[in-house]
């Protein structure tokens, strides 16, 4: 059973950097001790200590890759992330802490519904105000995937930069500083998880009909 969340308080930098360097399973297995205790224990009892707010965990990554179709071999990930069921996504690498939410995964079906209710004038004008409103609160708002507005929406439509989106996901990464190893990451993490509620809503509504 996870512990309280504390903060990354161990090497977990060093032991991604050193993976960076040998990637392969004589280091990792050589070092699993430190990515057990200072990887993935705080990030589970990161997890634990936000769900009663967000949810149980939907995934924590594994250490390995999936190499079969990847021309990378290198046999491990240089992260550990996770996503839970009503808040959203956190990283953690040797260069900082991402907390991230929205949709990243939009199959046929809810693009099509995506696309239709960002061109209908009331929910369409609600998405505007939610992504203005996180980009006023310094999140990155990404998604945008196309060059053009497709078919059979009008290039001039008002919405015409949402339109071009396949995806509709919002994030904030923070590097590396002494608050990553209090439980400080908690409350950034949850802030940023909070402050996507209203897209997450958005989502669930007319997405997932």
């Amino acid at each position: 059973m996870a512990g309280k969340f504390t903060g990354w308080k161990g090497d977990f930098k060093g032991f991604f950097l050193g993976l960076r360097v040998s990637n392969n399973k004589a280091y990792f297995e050589a070092h699993r001790r430190q990515y057990e205790d200072d990887v993935k224990a705080p990030m589970l009892a990161l997890l634990a200590d936000l769900e009663a707010e967000f949810g149980p965990t939907r995934r924590v990554s594994r250490p390995n890759r999936d190499i079969r179709f990847s021309a990378d071999k290198s046999p491990y990930k240089l992260n550990l992330y996770a996503d839970v069921e009503r808040g959203g996504y956190v990283a953690l690498d040797a260069e900082g802490l991402v907390a991230a939410g929205g949709r990243y995964m939009v199959d046929d079906v809810q693009l099509k519904r995506l696309r239709e209710a960002i061109a209908a004038d009331r929910s369409g004008q609600a998405l505007e105000s939610i992504v203005a409103g996180l980009r006023k609160k310094r999140y990155e708002v990404e998604g945008q995937e196309l060059k053009r507005v497709p078919p059979p929406y009008p290039q001039d439509h008002p919405r015409a930069d949402l339109l071009r989106h396949k995806r509709l996901i919002y994030w904030k990464r923070w590097p590396l500083e002494p608050w990553i190893a209090t439980a400080k990451a908690r409350e950034r993490v949850a802030q940023v998880w909070r402050d996507g509620a209203d897209l997450n809503a958005w989502c669930a509504r007319y997405l997932d009909k």
